[in-house]
C-alpha cells in the first residue's frame, strides 16, 4: 500500500511516498530555516505563507521521485495536529482537496505519533510494545507504545520542552538560529564539567520534566557575567548545559524503563538528533542489556516519510476522515482521530 504523506506543522513543507509503512520511495523537504534565521526563530505568519507557495511543488516532486502519479497512490496522509495552526491548515486543506479530487482515502496523523513512526523506517523489524522518549522544540514526553495506534504518556514536561530549553539558552549565549542545532555542534569542543548547572526534577512525578529553572539559571549566569565584564567560555557553557539537559532526559527515561520492565527503548523528535543524547542512550542501553532504536538523522526533523509511515497504521486501524477534517494546535498523543 502506497501512501502520500504531507507535513506542514511548523517551518518545513514536506511530502513523501511510503509503502506499507516501512519503505520510503521518496522524501522531499523544503526548509524555511534561512528565512526564519533573520528573525531568530519561526514567524508563524511567514511559515504559513511559505507553505502555500511550496506545497504544490513539493508534493509533485515527491510523486515524481517515487515513480508514481497520483493514480498510483492508495491514500493521502496529513499531519492535522499539533503544531502552528496556520501552517497545519495549509497541509490539511491541500490534502483534503487532493483526496477529494483523486478519490483517495484521507488519513489524519498526529505529529508526535509520526515522529515515533520514523523509527519504523530505520528499523523495519521494530514492532510495539516499546518505550519512546519524544523530544522536540515543543514537546518532551515519555510514551509507552502499546500498539501502532495505542499510546500512553507516562511523563511530560511541566514547562519548557527540551528543544525550547536548548533554543532559548543558545540565544542567550549568542548562538545563531537554529539554536539547539548550533549549540549541539559547539558543545562538541567544550568541557561539560566547566560549569555547575542544576538537574531539576518534579516532586511526586518522577517521569515528568522541568527545564525552565535550568534555562533561567544559565541565562542568569550569562547576564551576571556580562554585568561584571567577564568573558564566558561558550563551548564549555554549551557543553555543560547540554549535559544537564541530557542527564535529566536519560534519568527519567531509564527510571521509566526500569519500573515498566521495558526492554526496547526508542527516541524520536527533532532533539533525537542531539549527538550527546544519542551517544548516552546507546551506551547506557548496552550496559543495561536494552535494545535501543533511533531514527536516521534525515528522519529526526519534520518530514513527510514519517507521516506516511504512521498513516499506514492509522489506515489499518480505520482512522480516516472526510472533508470536515480540521487542524488542531494542541491534541493529546493518546487520542486517535474520531475518539471523543
Amino acid at each position: 500500500m502506497k501512501i502520500l504523506g504531507i507535513e506542514s506543522s511548523c517551518d518545513e513543507t514536506a511530502a513523501a511516498v511510503v509503502e506499507d509503512g516501512r519503505t520510503v520511495l521518496s522524501n522531499i523537504v523544503a526548509s524555511q530555516v534561512p528565512e526564519h534565521k533573520l528573525y531568530g526563530g519561526v514567524v508563524p505568519e511567514i511559515a504559513s505563507r511559505r507553505h502555500c507557495e511550496a506545497i504544490c511543488g513539493v508534493v509533485r516532486e515527491a510523486l515524481e521521485s517515487a515513480g508514481t502519479g497520483l493514480s498510483g497512490i492508495d491514500a493521502v496522509a496529513v499531519t492535522y495536529a499539533p503544531g502552528l495552526i496556520g501552517a497545519l491548515l495549509v497541509g490539511v486543506n491541500f490534502a483534503k482537496g487532493l483526496s477529494l479530487a483523486a478519490g483517495k482515502p484521507l488519513i489524519p496523523v498526529h505529529h508526535l505519533r509520526s515522529h515515533i513512526a520514523a523509527n519504523y523506517l530505520t528499523f523495519p523489524e521494530l514492532e510495539p510494545p516499546f518505550l519512546c522518549l519524544v523530544v522536540s522544540g515543543g514537546h518532551t514526553h515519555i510514551v509507552t507504545v502499546d500498539g501502532y495506534t495505542e499510546l500512553r504518556v507516562l511523563g511530560r514536561t511541566r514547562d519548557d520542552a527540551a528543544g525550547e530549553a536548548f533554543d532559548k539558552a543558545a540565544r542567550a549565549m549568542g548562538i545563531p538560529y537554529p539554536g539547539g542545532v548550533e549549540l549541539d555542534r559547539i558543545a562538541e569542543s567544550g568541557n561539560p564539567k566547566a560549569y555547575r548547572l542544576p538537574r531539576p526534577s518534579v516532586d511526586g512525578a518522577p517521569y515528568d520534566f522541568s527545564f525552565s529553572g535550568l534555562k533561567t539559571h544559565a541565562i542568569n549566569l550569562i547576564h551576571n557575567a556580562s554585568q561584571r565584564g567577564e568573558i564566558l567560555n561558550i563551548p564549555d557553557l554549551a557543553a555543560s548545559y547540554r549535559k544537564a539537559v541530557v542527564d535529566c532526559l536519560t534519568r527519567n527515561f531509564f527510571l521509566a524503563a526500569k519500573n515498566t520492565g521495558a526492554k526496547k527503548l526508542a527516541i524520536a523528535g527533532g532533539v533525537s538528533a542531539n549527538r550527546l543524547l544519542r551517544r548516552t542512550l546507546e551506551s547506557e542501553c548496552k550496559k543495561r542489556g536494552l535494545t535501543f532504536y533511533r531514527p536516521e538523522l534525515c528522519y529526526c526533523g519534520d518530514n513527510g516519510a514519517m507521516v506516511g509511515a504512521q498513516g499506514y497504521y492509522e489506515f489499518l486501524a480505520g482512522h480516516t476522515a472526510g472533508a470536515d477534517l480540521n487542524a488542531h494546535a494542541e491534541l493529546p498523543v493518546e487520542k486517535s482521530y474520531g475518539e471523543a
